[in-house]
């Protein structure tokens, strides 16, 4: 980690980030808008490059609203045939930039029947359904401890602020639990109807394992979903993902104003 640290610090010099972003699929336009460096993740050594569409795969640094703000513009997922570990190890660089608070945000299928396409939703608490962890394996004591306290993983006072920032700008937010699969394949009706008995309001890819890892590390996380679409196949309709990007993009616009204000009121 230190290579990468040493190359990052060099090419952004005494830009030190209080924020971290990690920008989902589709969601990406924020970094294009506010970037004073940009670094592609082909060119940091431990980083791997995103294959998915909608993730252009860099690292934007920029200033907004007077604070200094670190971007992941696109990240990688467990389906695209990596580890854990290397799926969050940009996390824990994060972290080791100085990065204090992270906000984590995804396109996402309901499975709360109240929600609708391009509505936000504010992650309230998370369900692991990918069959692993990210934590699995040697601890390193210098970023947190082997068993992590995990019953506040999305800071209230976050996620009051991400509530009183939605009110300000007249948006409708909801606030809800989301269950990560591993993917890549959208999910059966009887997937769907499981993870509404367990108690989720949406589904995704993404997410939690970079969530984990946050907690663990001590960073405050906040976490953030657009959801693009009524879960695949929940009524019958097929779903693809040129409809989760073009969703997420005609929810971009208050998207933006969400996180923009967010940060400025942090």
């Amino acid at each position: 980690m230190e290579s990468t640290i040493e190359f990052i610090e060099g090419k952004v010099k005494d830009f030190k980030p209080e924020i971290g972003i990690i920008l989902g699929s589709g969601l990406g336009e924020l970094a294009d808008e506010y970037c004073d460096k940009a670094v592609s993740y082909t060119e940091i050594p431990g980083f791997i490059s995103s294959t998915v569409k909608g993730h252009k795969g860099r690292l934007v640094f920029a200033e907004i609203s007077g604070k200094k703000v670190v971007m992941m513009q696109g990240r990688n997922h467990f389906y695209e045939g990596h580890t854990m570990q290397e799926i969050t190890y940009p996390v824990k660089v994060l972290k080791k930039l100085g990065v204090e608070t992270l906000i984590l945000t995804n396109a996402a299928g309901a499975v709360n029947e109240t929600y609708k396409p391009s509505d936000l939703m504010i992650i309230k608490d998370h369900i692991n359904c990918m069959g692993t962890n990210p934590l699995i394996g040697p601890n390193d004591d210098t970023l947190g401890e082997r068993f992590p306290d995990m019953s506040e993983v999305y800071k209230k006072d976050l996620r009051e602020v991400a509530k009183k920032c939605a009110k300000d700008l007249s948006l409708d937010i909801k606030e809800g639990v989301y269950l990560a699969n591993s993917g890549p394949c959208y999910e059966t009706p009887s997937e769907i109807h499981m993870a509404r008995m367990f108690g989720a309001d949406a589904v995704g890819m993404s997410t939690v394992p970079e969530a984990i890892v946050a907690n663990y590390c001590g960073m405050r996380v906040l976490g953030i979903s657009c959801i693009s679409n009524a879960a695949s196949s929940a009524n019958g309709d097929s779903l693809s993902h040129a409809e989760v990007i073009d969703t997420t993009g005609k929810a971009k616009g208050k998207f933006k104003s969400l996180i923009i204000k967010i940060i400025e009121n942090l």
